[in-house]
């Protein structure tokens, strides 16, 4: 008996006709919105170290535009937009994850994912509007956090240097609220 080896190119395409167009599509949908995520959750993260040990500290840019320089408006402004931002961003994942659920042609496995990442969304939002309430409350007037999977950037607007205390109380906070670890954290100062 002669067993007949398959091409890998035949292998390919016969896992790819069990899996279906459709949720082949649906697949690519939530990578490219996990990609949006983490490339809000990258431009958020301005990764420049203040030089405190085992802190990552970077501190907002004064914009000036023509001869007008940006005021405190241009704070207030900054954190509605990122809020606003990371909502819409949360919201277009939950629509596609919810997509899959109501899917009727969806298998299970799928189903279970689009669940597992529904669940995870909602889970992290509520660790967000914890994690920022609980840092205006220690006397930051605002607050914006974003939680992608086991890291976390806080942007609090100080008009003075953060001092050793704050970053521990921060720290604490995002420690306490959602179990991302010091390391995994970056702090912003705008």
């Amino acid at each position: 008996m002669v067993i007949e080896k398959q091409k890998p190119v035949s292998k390919i395409r016969k896992f790819f006709s069990k899996l279906g167009k459709r949720n082949i599509i649906i697949a690519l949908a939530v990578i490219a919105v996990g990609v949006a995520v983490c490339v809000n959750w990258v431009i958020l993260a301005n990764r420049n170290d203040a030089g405190y040990q085992g802190y990552k500290v970077s501190s907002g840019m004064s914009n000036t535009y023509g001869n007008v320089s940006a005021g405190k408006n241009e704070s207030e402004v900054y954190f509605a937009s990122t809020q606003t931002s990371r909502t819409r961003a949360r919201d277009e994942a939950l629509e596609v994850l919810q997509s899959v659920v109501d899917d009727k042609q969806a298998d299970e496995a799928s189903k279970n994912a689009a669940y597992n990442g529904i669940s995870r969304i909602a889970k992290d939002m509520e660790n967000e509007a914890n994690i920022e309430s609980l840092i205006v409350a220690k006397g930051f007037s605002q607050c914006v956090a974003v939680i992608n999977d086991d890291k976390a950037s806080v942007v609090v607007k100080s008009d003075t240097a953060l001092t050793r205390a704050q970053l521990s109380q921060i720290n604490e906070i995002v420690y306490t609220q959602a179990g991302i670890t010091p390391e995994n954290i970056t702090i912003i100062q705008k």
